[in-house]
């Protein structure tokens, strides 16, 4: 398995999203791993992230808790597999279940690169359980890109 995930994956069940930031890519990486912001963006339109914790090192663990708008919990979180400070950083991403035990775990990597005026991110998860749970979090994961696009304005001012 290679560091973006199963390079066997059926297409149908990795995403890949890709967005050019005005804002060096320092700023994007503290955005990505500093908690404090990542509670801020990384939770699709009209959900909160009341609960955002991380030990960013390899080993380590995250998990967050978004809020539905109708206020439901749904828990998240995984290990750290793979960190280059500034660049890169790889995780296992899974959503709990209702008994509060991780379900279908995906690999994800978000890495940065330096673009003309600003940085490149590109996301990639896999390898996902259905099509439609791809599908779902794409949707998601724009949504929650484009908050930190408008979060990466506000701060890069």
């Amino acid at each position: 398995m290679s560091a973006k995930g199963n390079d066997r994956a059926p297409p149908d069940r990795v995403l890949e999203i890709t967005r050019i930031y005005a804002a060096p890519r320092k700023l994007v990486y503290q955005a990505i791993t500093e908690c404090e912001h990542v509670a801020r963006w990384m939770a699709p339109k009209d959900f909160a992230m009341p609960v955002c914790e991380g030990d960013l090192r390899v080993g380590g663990t995250w998990r967050c808790c978004m809020v539905s708008p109708e206020g439901k919990a749904l828990w998240l979180g995984g290990v750290y597999t793979d960190i280059v400070p500034d660049r890169k950083v790889v995780c296992t991403h899974a959503w709990d279940d209702d008994d509060g035990k991780p379900g279908h775990e995906t690999l994800l990597t978000i890495a940065l690169e330096d673009v003309d005026g600003g940085t490149r991110l590109t996301l990639h998860q896999a390898v996902f359980a259905t099509r439609e749970s791809r599908d779902g979090h794409r949707g998601g994961w724009s949504e929650c890109l484009d908050k930190l696009g408008a979060l990466l304005e506000k701060e890069n001012r």
